[in-house]
């Protein structure tokens, strides 16, 4: 899915496509911010700060790029960057690891400016899409289980919750809920 216009509104509807090399340092920022920004006010800031420092590097953002495994995608409205999400391609998954062909949405951020104007509806969209070309049978994700909106919007797009895992933010060990969705053409006709 290279460069795929999502036509889902207005004037200003977001295009989505995947992200290059050229993108690493662009999507580094943006990712610490959108994720300081959602998670800030509720962690520690030093807590914070180590994750940040190792997550969201360029270097880290350009090896995902790179790597086969992964489909990086971002969401742009005309210039500017809206959204990102990060599709990990075969993952075991969280409630059945015997399922074949699994996707794990390891990422999947919009700025906040951005909430509320479609971004995230066509990122998702184009997520599920990308799983079913990649011949995925699932998507799953890891959620924070104090993010109410997140979780109110997977649900939303069909995920249901499975279980939980820890998340390391620094030093505090955290709780995320497990969500899973089909991503199969005949299971998502059904639901």
């Amino acid at each position: 899915m290279t460069n795929t216009a999502i036509d889902d509104g207005p004037e200003g509807a977001p295009s989505i496509r995947n992200a290059t090399a050229a993108d690493a340092e662009a999507l580094s920022a943006f990712a610490a911010k959108v994720f300081r920004d959602t998670f800030a006010p509720d962690n520690d800031p030093m807590d914070m700060d180590a994750y940040l420092s190792d997550a969201f590097t360029p270097e880290k953002q350009a090896e995902e790029i790179a790597d086969g495994s992964c489909v990086c995608l971002i969401a742009e409205v005309g210039e500017t960057l809206a959204g990102y999400a990060l599709l990990r391609i075969e993952a075991p998954d969280q409630g059945d690891p015997s399922v074949a062909r699994s996707v794990e949405l390891q990422r999947f951020y919009v700025d906040h400016a951005w909430h509320g104007r479609g971004v995230a509806p066509a990122l998702m969209t184009a997520c599920i899409d990308t799983a079913r070309a990649r011949a995925g049978a699932t998507m799953w994700l890891g959620v924070w289980e104090r993010n109410a909106r997140a979780i109110r919007f997977y649900q939303k797009h069909g995920f249901v919750d499975i279980g939980s895992k820890e998340f390391r933010l620094g030093t505090d060990l955290q709780t995320d809920r497990v969500m899973s969705r089909s991503v199969r053409e005949t299971d998502a006709a059904t639901a």
